[in-house]
């Protein structure tokens, strides 16, 4: 005849059997662990990203000034005078020629010192590039969980909050 301690210690190893019949040696099963601590854990993630950034450049610019009055009138006035100078005929065209070259050299140089011969000017142009920035935020990476099975305590870092309980794999492996 059985003691009462006999029967209590073959019903447990009959329900340990029972269970391990559901996962055959070696095999994992699931059961649910209580929830201790979940502490969220934030962390600095930083993004690169293009910009386009522009500006205006501006440069001086020297032009010259495109008046051909003094010039033309410079040489008229230097063709009459030379022409008129001149006694014979071949003299008189050799002076209207160099009186117009000379006269058109004068009319320049008196519209060049009268107008200051260069005109400055700005030259605009909108110069852009584009340039990566790096944007920090701070960002959820996930929860620090702290839990209990079985009579110990085990830590974890999981993507979600877990709630009150915890999945975890058991498995079962026989002793001996």
């Amino acid at each position: 005849m059985m003691s009462h301690r006999q029967r209590l210690g073959w019903a447990a190893i009959a329900a340990l059997a029972a269970y391990a019949g559901h996962a055959a040696a070696g095999d994992a099963g699931t059961d649910y662990a209580e929830v201790l601590d979940v502490r969220p854990v934030y962390g600095n993630v930083q993004r690169i990203t293009p910009v386009e950034r522009c500006h205006v450049e501006r440069r001086p610019v020297a032009e010259r000034r495109a008046s051909a009055t003094g010039p033309i009138l410079g040489a008229i006035i230097g063709g009459a005078l030379g022409n008129a100078i001149g006694h014979k005929r071949r003299n008189k065209q050799v002076g209207a020629v160099l009186g117009a070259a000379l006269g058109g050299s004068v009319g320049y140089d008196v519209s060049r010192r009268r107008h200051g011969g260069w005109a400055r000017q700005q030259h605009e142009r909108e110069v852009c590039e584009i340039v990566e920035e790096a944007v920090r935020h701070e960002r959820l990476l996930g929860y620090d969980v702290s839990y209990r099975y079985a009579g110990r305590t085990y830590s974890t870092r999981l993507n979600e909050h877990p709630g009150h309980r915890i999945p975890v794999r058991v498995r079962v492996t026989p002793v001996g």
